[in-house]
């Protein structure tokens, strides 16, 4: 086991690294960085000292070590426009998107996969009909159209939900959301809740197709008895696996979603990054967001790992 958790860390580790160069070369590709940064009134002598001061006039591989070093200790350097450590901004607005991400995932849980369960312990029927065609409209229905129809359906008509912004309520010196957390989330968790019930509903048939399951009807074992001890416990294992994979994408897919809602959170840092041309904070928050989602593949594959022997020695 300590052999497959080492070899999980080491893909991790060159994994972000071959990150840290892609997020790099984003910053050169485009061009000479400094010019995009500064106004177009900008004389050559202002040009040249930001160049100096970011560190460009230096050869390519120099700023690729200090960019390293810069990840390694969490110095991205001042963002352009806030006038603060792009690494300070990142954790600011970092619990916002954690809390979003977070509800989208009950939400994705709460619907997605007691529809799959359903309909892969009935197949051919009317349940099973709600369970694919959730699975499909889920994945097919674009999350900004979604979003945008929740905002006048929910917000302007009915005037149930807030339509933008953070609400919050301080709870033991944390902020907790409240009702303005809903819209958003739902918007968010609609692509997973579909992932869930498909591959819940597939898991489901293809470990009741397994031999055991077999044994255990001939047996005369009780329909519920099968279910709950064989069927469920069995298909629960690959289910878990996908949650990992499924919140990260939750947590990294959010700029759309946290955009249209003015959400504070990292997605919408990103956005402001992205259009003011604060390419520090860009190059951070780019960073920030690929690391969390490599650590948490790795820490869903260390568990699969350890709740199924036969990844792990297969």
């Amino acid at each position: 086991m300590k052999g497959y958790i080492a070899s999980r860390v080491l893909q991790s580790f060159a994994l972000i690294i071959g990150v840290l160069f892609i997020v790099f070369i984003m910053l050169h590709i485009t061009g000479d960085p400094v010019s995009l940064m500064v106004s177009r009134n900008a004389s050559p002598e202002e040009i040249e000292e930001l160049r100096h001061e970011l560190g460009f006039d230096k050869p390519l591989i120099i700023q690729f070590l200090n960019f390293l070093k810069g990840a390694a200790t969490g110095d991205f350097g001042m963002s352009l426009r806030y006038r603060q450590p792009a690494m300070k901004l990142i954790i600011e607005r970092l619990p916002a998107t954690i809390q979003l991400a977070t509800v989208a995932l009950l939400f994705s849980l709460i619907i997605g996969v007691p529809i799959g369960l359903l309909g892969g312990s009935n197949p051919n029927t009317p349940l099973d009909f709600m369970a694919r065609t959730t699975g499909l409209i889920g994945q097919t229905v674009p999350s900004f159209w979604l979003a945008l129809m929740l905002i006048v359906v929910f917000a302007v008509k009915l005037r149930w939900f807030p339509a933008f912004g953070r609400e919050t309520v301080k709870i033991l010196g944390i902020n907790f959301p409240t009702k303005s957390i809903v819209l958003p989330a739902f918007a968010l968790s609609f692509f997973t809740t579909g992932q869930l019930a498909r591959f819940t509903r597939s898991t489901v048939l293809e470990v009741k197709n397994e031999d055991y399951i077999s044994t255990a009807y001939s047996k005369g074992l009780p329909r519920r008895i099968i279910y709950i001890r064989h069927i469920l416990k069995n298909a629960a294992i690959p289910i878990i696996s996908i949650i990992g994979v499924q919140y990260s994408y939750l947590l990294s897919g959010s700029i759309y979603i946290e955009t249209i809602f003015s959400w504070p959170g990292l997605g919408n840092l990103l956005a402001e990054a992205v259009f003011t041309r604060d390419f520090g904070l860009v190059q951070a928050t780019a960073f920030f967001t690929s690391v969390v989602v490599v650590v948490l593949h790795m820490l869903t594959d260390i568990a699969y790992g350890l709740a199924d022997p036969r990844i792990r020695y297969g």
